[in-house]
């Protein structure tokens, strides 16, 4: 498996992935997706094999520790040019076929790896309450209802802090 930075030509296969695993109400739109790929090329990875995308995950650097319902849109700003902040995850995702087989966990690995070369405070995301305990085991804490409403949904605040450097 070999994890890289997501290109336009994987954005069809993204969004695949993406209607596979999300509700209409919760699926990032292709538009959405591709301006995130052009935005935040940095940590948006994709896992491969054999030319076949297994899955990605992604979000933009914020400033803020939790995930902004904007950070789900086209108007999100890229603050990776900031030191600091967090990789705010808007999107882990993989595909049914490659479910099971640790795309996913390979994935947060390499986004905790990115956080720390990039001296970053951390890696943050919202999840639903049955997937808390599959973030725990990756190493986030859960601290809490998180303020998010998107798609009209109940989420959880979870934060993998990245040790500092100093």
């Amino acid at each position: 498996m070999n994890i890289r930075r997501a290109t336009m030509k994987d954005l069809e296969a993204i969004v695949a992935i993406e209607l596979e695993n999300f509700s209409p109400e919760e699926a990032i739109d292709k538009t959405v997706l591709a301006k995130h790929i052009e935005t935040f090329n940095n940590s948006f990875l994709v896992a491969d094999k054999d030319g076949q995308l297994l899955g990605y995950l992604e979000g933009p650097v914020t400033q803020t520790r939790y995930v902004e319902d904007r950070s789900f849109t086209a108007d999100v700003k890229d603050e990776s040019h900031l030191p600091g902040g967090y990789i705010t995850l808007t999107s882990l995702s993989i595909s049914p076929s490659a479910q099971g087989l640790g795309v996913g966990k390979a994935l947060l690995e390499a986004m905790k790896n990115l956080a720390l070369e990039e001296g970053r405070e951390g890696v943050s995301l919202t999840c639903h309450d049955y997937l808390i305990e599959y973030y725990e085991r990756n190493g986030f804490v859960n601290e809490g209802r998180s303020d998010s409403n998107y798609a009209g949904e109940v989420w959880y605040d979870l934060v993998l802090e990245v040790p500092s450097s100093n």
